[in-house]
């Protein structure tokens, strides 16, 4: 098992930054794909970004040029920097890791952003 704490959450002003974390626990040998996930109320939950245990990236389109994601596999914890928010990046953030071999894939209790003046 793999138990992950998320922190760094908040309310913000459009245009702000904030900084989530995401520390793993546990289990954490295997450790594969590090990522974060969004959904807010109404939508589904969708992808925001995800890391490589190489430090390769993808980013939704929706956010590319304003999030960086980056991990430090020492420990782990992924991160996720986010500069000029946007009204519409409200939403909760969870943590995604998978972890091999079998593909299992762990989540977090979820942060909550708001972005609003």
């Amino acid at each position: 098992q793999v138990q992950l704490v998320e922190s760094g959450g908040g309310l913000v002003q459009p245009g702000g930054s904030l900084r989530l974390s995401c520390a793993a626990s546990g289990s954490i040998f295997s450790i594969n794909v590090m990522g974060w996930y969004r959904q807010a109320p109404g939508k589904e939950r969708e992808l925001v970004a995800r890391i490589t245990t190489g430090g390769s990236t993808n980013y939704a389109d929706s956010v590319k040029g304003r999030f960086t994601i980056s991990r430090d596999n020492t420990k782990p914890t992924v991160y996720l920097h986010m500069n000029s928010l946007k009204p519409e990046d409200t939403a909760v953030y969870y943590c995604n890791v998978e972890k091999l071999p079998h593909r299992v894939y762990y989540w977090g209790q979820g942060t909550q952003v708001t972005v609003s003046s």
